[in-house]
Parts: C-alpha cells; sequence; structure tokens
C-alpha cells in the first residue's frame, strides 16, 4: 500500500506537523510504502530517513512571510501550489490514499480539487476547526470566549473575532468560503482527534461530503517507570504562551497558591509574564529535554485553554509519564483525564486553577495521582504504534471500498439498461 502524507513543514513546528512526522514514520516502519509531501521550503527532520518513506518538497514560500496583499491573495488562492502539488503527484507511483494534514500556511484550497480530482480516497485530520471556521479556532478573540455563532452566518460575517483586525476577518472568510466550493468537488474523509471536536465538528459542517472517523493523536513517550512529580517543585506550562491557551492563567494561579510556575515555550505573553515572583521561563526546548525536564521538575502540568482544544499532546505525555495534569473543561485532550485520579479538570478560570493548584502541595496526593496517570495510560496506550495501527485500517477499508465502488456503479448502469421501459 503507498500512502501520501501532504503537510505545510517536514519539521515539528506545531502538533500537526509533529503528528504528520510521526505517523509517516510508523507507517514506514508497519511496512507501507509512504511519500511525505511537504509544502513550505525548508528543513527536513531526520525522522523522514527510512527505506520505504520517500520525501519531496515543493518549496513554496510561507503565505504569512509574503507582504500584505499578495499574503491575503495566496492564503485565499495559491494557484502555484496546485500546479506544483498536481506536478508531484503525477511523478509518484499511485497513491491508494492521499493525507492532509494542514494547507493554511503554503498550501490554500487550491489543493482540495487536485486530491480529489486524484480518483483515491481523501483523508484529512482535523487538528483545528479551519475546515468550518474562518479564524479556525471557532474563538471570540475580542470576548476572549468560545464562539457560539454558525460559521460564515450573518453573524458570524459580522463578528470581529480575528485575533489580529477586521482586514484579517475578511481575508479569512473569503478562503473559507473558497475552501467550502473547492471541497465540495468530493468526499472527504474527516479524522478527529477527540470526541468533542466531532460532535462539534458535524454540526459545523452539514451539507459538505464527508465521512467522520475518530483516531487518537499519536503520543512520542517510551514506556518507562513513572516519574516522581511529588518531588517535583513547579506547575509546569508547556506551548506557545497566549492568552486562548491560558498561559496567563497557570501563572496568576500558581502564584494565587503559592507554588512556582515554570514555562516551556515563548509567545506573546511571554514579555509580560517574565520577571514576576515565582515564574520561570525556559523557552523552547526539544521533545527530549521537555520530557527531562518535565520529570525533574513539575507536580502537575497545566493546560487551562480558554478556546475549544482538540487534542494537545502535552497533557497526554505527561500522563503517559506518570505527572497529574490539570487540564480546561474546554479541551478536548480533558477526556483522557480522570477528576481527582489522574488529575483535575477544571473552569478555565483563575480561581477554579488557584484551588487545584493548591490541592497539588499534598506530596501524599501528588504521588497517588501520578501513578494512577501512568497506570491508566499504559492500560489503553496511545502510543506511535496504536495509532499507525487504527491509520492502516482505515486506509485498507477506504481503499477496498473505493475498489468495490466501480463494480457497483457499473452494475448499477447495467441493471438499468437491461431493465424494461416505462
Amino acid at each position: 500500500m503507498h500512502v501520501v502524507i501532504l503537510a505545510e513543514f517536514a519539521v515539528p513546528s506545531g502538533g500537526a506537523e509533529k503528528v504528520a512526522l510521526e505517523s509517516a514514520r510508523g507507517l514506514a516502519e508497519r511496512g507501507l510504502d509512504v511519500t511525505f509531501i511537504q509544502g513550505a521550503a525548508g528543513p527536513v527532520d531526520p525522522i523522514l530517513d527510512h527505506p520505504r518513506l520517500r520525501h519531496v518538497a515543493l518549496g513554496l514560500p510561507d503565505i504569512w512571510s509574503r507582504p500584505a496583499l499578495s499574503a491575503a491573495a495566496s492564503g485565499i488562492w495559491h494557484g502555484r501550489a496546485a500546479q506544483r502539488l498536481s506536478a508531484a503527484l503525477a511523478g509518484l507511483p499511485r497513491a491508494d490514499c492521499l493525507h492532509l494534514h494542514q494547507w493554511t500556511r503554503s498550501l490554500s484550497p487550491s489543493v482540495f480539487p487536485v486530491l480529489l480530482g486524484a480518483g483515491v480516497p481523501v483523508v484529512v485530520t482535523l487538528h483545528d476547526y479551519f475546515l468550518a471556521c474562518p479564524n479556525g479556532v471557532y474563538y471570540r478573540f475580542d470576548r476572549a470566549e468560545p464562539c457560539a455563532l454558525r460559521p460564515l452566518s450573518g453573524a458570524c460575517l459580522a463578528a470581529p473575532c480575528d485575533a489580529r483586525s477586521r482586514a484579517h476577518k475578511l481575508v479569512r472568510v473569503a478562503r473559507t468560503g473558497a475552501l467550502r466550493a473547492a471541497a465540495g468537488t468530493g468526499r472527504l474523509h474527516l479524522v478527529h482527534v477527540c470526541d468533542a471536536t466531532r460532535s462539534r465538528t458535524e454540526g459545523m459542517l452539514r451539507g459538505l461530503a464527508a465521512a467522520h472517523h475518530r483516531i487518537d493523536n499519536p503520543v512520542g513517550v517510551a514506556r518507562g517507570a513513572p516519574a516522581r512529580p511529588e518531588r517535583g517543585d513547579a506547575i509546569v506550562y508547556v506551548g506557545r504562551m497566549t492568552e486562548e491557551k491560558g498561559a496567563d492563567l497557570v501563572a496568576d494561579a500558581a502564584e494565587a497558591a503559592g507554588l512556582p510556575a515554570l514555562f516551556i515555550g515563548s509567545g506573546p505573553l511571554a514579555e509580560s509574564l517574565r520577571g514576576r515572583p515565582g515564574l520561570e521561563i525556559l523557552g523552547w526546548r526539544s521533545p527530549a529535554e521537555v520530557q527531562a525536564i518535565l520529570r525533574a521538575r513539575a507536580r502537575a502540568v497545566a493546560a487551562p485553554s480558554r478556546w475549544l482544544e482538540t487534542g494537545p499532546l502535552t497533557i497526554y505525555e505527561a500522563l503517559a509519564a506518570g505527572i497529574p495534569v490539570v487540564a480546561s473543561e474546554r479541551s478536548g485532550a480533558s477526556e483522557k483525564v480522570r477528576h481527582g485520579q489522574t488529575g483535575f479538570v477544571v473552569a478555565p478560570e483563575p480561581g477554579a486553577l488557584a484551588a487545584a493548584f493548591a490541592v497539588l502541595r499534598d506530596d501524599a496526593l501528588v504521588e497517588d495521582l501520578g501513578r494512577e496517570a501512568h497506570a491508566r495510560y499504559w492500560a489503553a496506550s496511545m502510543d506511535l504504534g496504536a495509532h499507525c495501527a487504527a491509520l492502516t485500517d482505515l486506509y485498507r477499508s477506504l481503499a477496498r471500498a473505493d475498489l468495490v465502488a466501480p463494480q457497483q456503479r457499473g452494475a448499477a448502469v447495467a441493471a438499468s439498461r437491461s431493465a424494461p421501459g416505462e
């Protein structure tokens, strides 16, 4: 079986690319032939170095690195991306399945007709809400709360919800309109990474020809002895430091609970938080460094997203290591947290977070939570092997259905021709 995986970058610059890269390697190790197509120009991670893994670079510019007008036009419809992708696919052995992970930074909606016109099943993993929502996160940045509007409704078009400006909102609306038209040229197979976003997105995408599937993101943590979080000294936040992800909530709640806060990452809030007492910012670190820091320093990992986050890997990685988690009730990943047993699921508000953090001052409780987190995670592991096994099953079922469908259509045509006329 030959699978083509398409992503913006070939380095783990975000969760979507990390999943795309790891799944490409995992599928190759399972014996599938894999082609990884990289949209934007840039470096290539050594993870793609495998004899069953082919790498193709389209060499496209990152749309948002271009001047404003050309960036907007390319974001709505990037014709060169469609041309290069079409040429790349034509030069490959016939694929059994095409799997798209991201498309907003270099590819644009123009690639959807190319993928849907290839004559094989097209799978799209929904790491966000861009297929439905113009700003991609279904969040009102003007109100600092999740959105409750129907995407592309009159109220949606009027809402000043974009994180940057009304002009950016207009471009994103035009892009979403172009996307809906492009995606309507065929049938998509949508992979959801949590139950909550599946139910939410199915409602948003009514009218789009799509089948919905549910597969967990892979967690790149090797099984080992559980961490000793009771020895940790800080509440740890991992990721981009933004308001919608709740970085400021962690700082405020940790201070109220009398615990140090440790941030691994950077972002718009970094400068305003830097220098606060009891708060340490380490900047970005490699996945291996993050795991080492968590095992050495974390009493718990906090992910108090204000937005309806899909499947943040930091929560799963903490549970796999045996570290308690304090997760937002709005996050899809909270489905994996057992409140009071492996961590806490709370509202993304300072008071609720501070109360949860204060409880974590108890060493015996933290030890119990960490041990239970490790045991429960590994009883139903979300490791790369499980992820790739689920993907392989999906690809094969779609490929079989794709072979049967033409035969069924042919039989239906023959039956209609032989039926007596009215």
